[in-house]
């Protein structure tokens, strides 16, 4: 009888004992912390990706993260330009915020800790592919390079179906990434992908991709409605498929090693489309960027479309949250943005009070070529479907000097298209719209004037409108300390570019300057001489 007690009691401490170890294994499941995957194209406008109906972009990855996890409507960058743009998600600060790193081809300030360099000291893995931060420079203290987003992953080469196709193999250097990684160690990863950045193999859209122009269902009405835009428009399509298609690809290798479940998946791209009058500029169009967030193990109620205002800024807090930091300790005080987490958790498409549903846009400086290498700054707002803009040096031109072939806009078939038309008189109101100079204020009903074509700044019966969003946006900007707001706006210009200090001057003195991303046919004449108004 003894016997059989002794029997039945250590029994029942056997499954005491198991049950103890099973359900301190399930918490230290659910308490793993998330993988973060952050994949960013390189110009890509909002609405080409097909998750947002575009009919002649395919985009089968981005649209599965869109329905298996969150797909964002009205996702921005305050800045539309890949360096400043770039360093808003590492930060978490606006461009008023980040110093040199609020102008493009800059350098990077070494106080400025980003989101990746945090959580590799918080025991992550941490690493990237194809393109960082950049175009840019970023030193440590003794002069050494600094990456910014901790080690490279770029050794990995493969065969791609065009020239303009950057060689970088972002699926097998994901693989090799994840094979350097300790079992246990979380990871954050960062896929930049080069495309679809300029430049293109002209025709390529149709001859390798297997596009027609008869797919283009719409051309923004300030381009030509021609063969050459629409030829153009295929070529970008064509490039932003094979970001798409590395996508899938990682989303494969993710689930062969049985990380899908844990890793918090958000794509986006850096900025608008590489055409006239979006990259660079502060339209719908250019600022306006995809977002979808997949996460199987976190998100609540996937499918859902989020109708909120979002910004890039608001990355590197929900990344933080996610990751179990404190972005205080670690000297990222001045985080800006606040986290998405929220929406993870909810069942609902809007959670932001409607007086608290903005976007703030800025931006200063970004490729040289006017006069003593000066910027061209802007700030604007986006709020309750307007858009409102006010450019502080409006005698400047928006999109860089005509003497030096417009910097600001890279070189495609559709730039060349639009000079042409206006170098012969046949039309000189596209070369206005793209190239002109602009008024001091702007305001857009985007709801339904998205290509921004209709300014109601000097409306009578928009006044009430401008003016509120004007004060909601300086006042924004005086408790961010935005050195346009106290006088001292002039401080962008005289941070040294890394490369291409008096472009301008250099040039018109009949120096050879590097332009390489823009066309040689794109320079106007030296003694060039045109009516803006």
């Amino acid at each position: 009888m003894k016997t059989k007690f002794i029997y039945t009691a250590s029994i029942f401490l056997l499954i005491g004992i198991s049950s103890i170890f099973f359900f301190n294994f399930k918490k230290k499941e659910t308490e793993k912390k998330p993988n973060i995957l952050f994949c960013i194209a390189d110009d890509a406008t909002w609405k080409h990706l097909s998750a947002y109906g575009s009919k002649w972009v395919n985009t089968p990855a981005f649209d599965r993260i869109a329905n298996e996890g969150l797909l964002f409507q009205n996702a921005y960058t305050p800045n539309a330009k890949c360096g400043p743009s770039r360093a808003i998600v590492l930060t978490g600060r606006n461009t008023w915020q980040l110093e040199e790193a609020g102008n493009h081809l800059a350098f990077f300030p070494q106080k400025f800790k980003t989101y990746p360099e945090a959580l590799a000291e918080n025991g992550y893995q941490v690493g990237f592919t194809g393109k960082g931060w950049a175009p840019g420079t970023a030193l440590n203290a003794d002069g050494t390079k600094r990456e910014l987003l901790v080690k490279p992953y770029n050794k990995i080469k493969k065969e791609t179906p065009t020239k303009g196709i950057n060689a970088v193999d972002y699926v097998a250097n994901f693989r090799s990434f994840l094979k350097d990684k300790k079992s246990d160690t979380p990871f954050c990863f960062w896929y930049g992908g080069h495309e679809p950045h300029r430049f293109y193999e002209y025709g390529t859209g149709v001859s390798v991709g297997k596009k027609k122009l008869s797919q283009i269902d719409s051309v923004f009405s300030y381009w030509p409605q021609s063969e050459t835009v629409k030829n153009d428009m295929l070529d970008y399509a064509f490039e932003l498929e094979y970001f798409d298609q590395q996508l899938g690809g990682i989303l494969k290798v993710l689930e062969e090693n049985g990380e899908l479940e844990n890793t918090i998946i958000v794509v986006t791209s850096d900025n608008g489309m590489p055409f006239p009058r979006v990259k660079g500029q502060s339209y719908e169009h250019s600022n306006h960027m995809p977002l979808a967030i997949m996460w199987k193990n976190g998100i609540k109620n996937p499918g859902r479309i989020i109708e909120d205002y979002v910004s890039f800024i608001d990355f590197a807090p929900t990344f933080m949250e996610v990751a179990g930091v404190d972005s205080k300790s670690l000297k990222m005080q001045s985080i800006q943005g606040k986290s998405l987490v929220p929406y993870f958790n909810s069942d609902k498409t809007k959670l932001t009070p409607t007086k608290e549903n903005y976007v703030l846009l800025g931006q200063e400086r970004h490729d040289a070529g006017r006069p003593k290498t000066v910027g061209y700054p802007i700030r604007g707002i986006v709020k309750d479907g307007f858009l409102y803009l006010k450019n502080y040096e409006n005698d400047r031109w928006p999109a860089g000097n005509p003497e030096t072939g417009y910097t600001n806009t890279d070189g495609s078939p559709t730039k060349t298209e639009i000079l042409n038309l206006n170098r012969s008189g046949e039309n000189h109101e596209f070369w206005k719209i793209n190239f002109g100079k602009h008024p001091k204020e702007e305001l857009y009903q985007i709801t339904i004037d998205e290509d921004c074509m209709n300014n109601l700044a000097d409306k009578k019966q928009f006044q009430k409108i401008k003016n509120e969003l004007r004060k909601l946006l300086e006042s924004n900007l005086k408790k961010q300390g935005d050195p346009r707001m106290f006088g001292n706006g002039a401080i962008f210009d005289s941070y040294p570019p890394n490369n291409g200090a008096n472009l301008y001057e250099k040039y018109m003195n009949g120096e050879k300057v590097n332009t390489g991303w823009i066309n040689d046919s794109d320079f106007e004449k030296k003694d060039f001489k045109i009516k803006d108004k």
